[in-house]
């Protein structure tokens, strides 16, 4: 299964190559940010994330909602977690 899942923006690491970092309960990857660039995305913001992509910029109340969903479906998130932990853009 594939879920998005929270995560906030702690740098913009490449504006030109859109690139952040992204925090995700802890864990911390670069990401692209290149379909978000129209709504310019900063340090703070909450995105939805999906293997290395933010699809969706969210606010903190819908972070909050959507990770305890993706939590109490136990496997799923841990799966969602360790792929996560397992990609990297460089």
């Amino acid at each position: 299964m594939c879920l998005g899942i929270p995560g906030q923006i702690v740098e913009i690491t490449d504006a030109a190559g859109h690139l952040a970092k992204v925090d995700v309960s802890g864990v911390q990857r670069t990401i692209s940010i290149r379909l978000l660039a129209e709504q310019q995305v900063q340090a703070e913001d909450w995105v939805l994330v999906h293997v290395g992509f933010a699809m969706a910029k969210i606010d903190q109340r819908e972070a909050d909602l959507t990770l305890a969903a993706v939590k109490h479906m136990g496997e799923a998130y841990t799966d969602e977690l360790e792929a996560f932990q397992a990609t990297a853009i460089v």
